[in-house]
């Protein structure tokens, strides 16, 4: 009660939605949510069908008697690979770590003088940012690999991360957000003697979470799902995304190991989605409120 009277003061509106409402809106929302469950909990029950289960036309939902074989399958085919499984896993762990906090932060800190700063050049750099998302990889991909080669980063863990640091999403997510930042915020902590990166990192950042939260969501799933491309040679550079769709594409025969596959991949990106939604939520709901 007392919060739907704060919220009644600040806008001049009074929530007096009934309880039909509430029940209209509730199962609305519930079939909507149904829907899209929908594809997950069928990856997840795939993950634990015998065969016959799996190939069963029409296929069913939910699984009839719950094995662990396909995982048992998965684990037995990774330990015969010359290459241990643990370098896979420290190879993707490592590229998605390392790219998506370096893009955060290269990307935040060259977004910060494009918003909030005025300097020969700046709306023609602000307008390249904005043209570079109408290329897609496919027209990107012949010039970057010239310039990773030329760079001498093939089959390396930097053809990867380079054009990771580089992206013009990030920077564009964050210069449109740190632009609506009010600049009294600024005038103030230089009044108070901080310096630039100062105003940076502990009055920019914090402000800018829903932006840097929503690029580290976007970072993270794809450097988790990639497998290297044409860049990476090396048996033990691969990802483990690489590893695993061998396994997938090996046949009918390993299509309840690529079930455990499909559960495996999904689970990590869509517990890192879940947390971090959460907290983007959060700081969109508080920060468009003003005292």
């Amino acid at each position: 009660m007392a919060k739907e009277k704060r919220l009644e003061v600040r806008y001049g509106t009074r929530l007096n939605r009934s309880l039909a409402g509430d029940i209209i809106l509730f199962s609305f929302l519930a079939l909507l949510g149904s829907f899209s469950a929908w594809p997950m909990a069928f990856v997840i029950n795939n993950a634990f069908k015998p065969l016959n289960e799996i190939l069963l036309f029409p296929p069913r939902l939910f699984v009839r008697n719950p094995t662990l074989s396909n995982f048992r399958d998965l684990v037995s085919l990774m330990s015969n690979s010359w290459v241990p499984l643990s370098r896979y896993v420290f190879n993707t762990l490592f590229i998605t770590c390392l790219g998506t906090a370096g893009s955060v932060f290269i990307s935040s800190l060259a977004a910060f003088p494009l918003a909030k700063f005025r300097f020969p050049g700046s709306g023609i750099i602000s307008k390249m940012i904005v043209y570079s998302l109408m290329f897609s990889a496919a027209v990107t991909g012949i010039p970057s690999y010239i310039i990773i080669s030329r760079l001498g980063l093939l089959d390396s863990y930097g053809a990867i991360l380079l054009p990771t640091f580089g992206t013009t999403l990030g920077l564009y997510l964050m210069q449109n957000f740190m632009g609506q930042v009010p600049n009294e915020l600024i005038e103030s902590a230089r009044m108070d003697g901080a310096g630039d990166f100062r105003v940076y990192w502990s009055i920019m950042m914090p402000l800018a979470r829903p932006a840097w939260l929503t690029l580290v969501i976007l970072q993270f799933q794809g450097l988790w799902g990639t497998t290297g491309g044409t860049y990476i040679y090396s048996e033990k550079l691969k990802p483990l995304s690489y590893a695993l769709s061998q396994i997938v594409d090996s046949g009918v025969a390993r299509t309840g190991v690529a079930a455990a596959v499909a559960l495996f991949m999904l689970i990590v990106p869509l517990t890192v989605f879940v947390i971090s939604q959460s907290n983007v939520m959060e700081t969109m709901a508080t920060s468009g409120i003003k005292e």
